[in-house]
């Protein structure tokens, strides 16, 4: 099968890139901003020609531009930062990152290819930006740039967790092609929790075991006795005595999602950049009862946890030099692999008679 060659724009370490070549796309070219996200992607993907640096600065866009151009891709997926439209993020109109996707679609123009994916937010739909001193919505804006050179542009909101992913994680994509409409894949049987990772061995705060990448954070006290009365699927919050208190005793509110086990039974909650805290949104462990009424597993998902929850492969490695934190913070931040893995089994095929 020929291979058809693609550009990745805000490639993050190519969490995306994970399954492509199994639907028949290379990534040759990519840009990254970040230089420990450009380190990561470089040692995933070593042949692959990365640019680092600003795709608003035009000596870097000219060059991502030129090398995709030599390599003749036909593919371009871009995944600009969400976080002016994220939930989790603040979702500001006015930030400036909400205007990067001006630079995908800029680079489409230019370089015109076949199809092209781009991802966010299910907010990026309701988001408007500045062009031309006017506001406008982003959907509206890449119709307006794209539809002229003959492309059919898609706008859908898909779930991870319907393609193959034991996550849930909605995201709205722009499917975009000069072939014809690109059509989101038949949804697929869900992935529990407990089917993707309910067979590793169980694990309190600070233990390790013999599986790379299984071992558990330090969690300070305090945590660890709310968290071990916390039933599965519930938050710490609602606990009526070993509830989260600061260290003077005073008792913490804040969201039902935070101190929070998930459940067994369902795919997992969304992954977020702060997987690492047992604070934020839905990080603890589901935990299992254990005969003195308390919960097993008081701490964060492992690394090992993350991954597959996450849908990357078990052979997945990350650098060695990695530090943890780089590690969950690139892929609370990544897109679902087997998500774009599913979407491109459908993605618009050249004809050739």
């Amino acid at each position: 099968m020929s291979r058809i060659k693609g550009v990745s724009l805000f490639a993050n370490v190519g969490i995306a890139e994970t399954y492509m070549q199994t639907q028949g796309i290379e990534i040759v070219v990519a840009n990254e901003l970040m230089q420990k996200r450009v380190a990561f992607y470089k040692e995933l993907y070593p042949s692959c020609d990365m640019v680092q640096g600003d795709i608003t600065d035009d000596e870097i866009f000219n060059s991502i531009l030129a090398k995709a151009q030599q390599h003749k891709c036909d593919f371009l997926i871009a995944t600009p930062p969400c976080q002016g439209m994220s939930l989790a993020g603040k979702m500001r109109e006015d930030d400036p990152r909400n205007s990067l996707i001006k630079y995908a679609v800029k680079m489409v123009q230019k370089l015109q290819p076949s199809n092209v994916l781009i991802e966010n937010v299910p907010k990026v739909l309701n988001t408007y930006l500045v062009h031309k001193k006017k506001k406008i919505k982003i959907t509206d804006f890449i119709k307006s740039e794209l539809e002229p050179l003959g492309y059919i542009i898609n706008p859908v909101v898909v779930d991870a967790a319907n393609y193959g992913t034991p996550q849930s994680r909605k995201r709205a994509i722009y499917l975009i092609s000069k072939l014809q409409k690109w059509l989101p894949p038949q949804k697929q049987k869900k992935i529990t929790v407990r089917e993707a990772i309910g067979d590793l061995p169980s694990l309190e705060s600070g233990q390790s075991s013999n599986i790379e990448y299984h071992y558990a954070k330090k969690h300070n006290e305090r945590h660890i006795s709310f968290l071990r009365h916390t039933p599965t699927g519930k938050s710490a919050l609602h606990n009526k005595v070993h509830y989260p208190k600061k260290e003077d005793g005073t008792r913490i509110k804040g969201y039902d999602t935070t101190y929070k086990r998930i459940e067994w039974d369902k795919p997992s909650p969304t992954i977020t950049m702060a997987n690492g805290s047992v604070s934020s949104q839905n990080n603890v462990h589901p935990g299992r009862r254990l005969e003195d009424g308390t919960y097993s597993d008081a701490r964060v998902l492992t690394l090992k946890e993350i991954f597959i929850l996450s849908g990357l492969p078990d052979r997945w490695q990350p650098p060695k030099w990695a530090k943890e934190n780089l590690i969950r913070e690139v892929i609370g931040e990544g897109v679902p692999p087997k998500l774009v893995e599913a979407l491109l089994s459908v993605m618009p095929k050249k004809i050739f008679v």
